[in-house]
């Protein structure tokens, strides 16, 4: 990972961290189903948001080696893969 999206990438995971916390606090608290699902539903749409800038971070990345004339098929591959992983 490039050193330009890591410092948002750690944000992001303290923020999902919270969240966890959240959740372990409300389920000891016996909060409703709703408010829990609400808080693990945000978690996920967190964690999707992480993985995008990831994935973003890679395709540049892949471009970048692309246009250095590194091996394309490897850097199509990889970011194949990546993509992949996601659903």
């Amino acid at each position: 990972m490039t050193s330009h999206k890591r410092p948002e990438v750690d944000r992001r995971l303290a923020r999902i961290e919270g969240h966890l916390r959240s959740v372990r606090t409300m389920l000891d608290e016996d909060r409703s189903y709703t408010e829990i699902v609400q808080q693990i539903s945000a978690v996920r749409s967190a964690l999707d948001s992480v993985i995008l800038v990831i994935v973003d971070d890679l395709v540049e990345d892949c471009v970048k080696r692309f246009e250095k004339n590194e091996a394309a098929n490897r850097t199509v591959h990889e970011l194949r893969e990546v993509i992949a992983r996601t659903r």
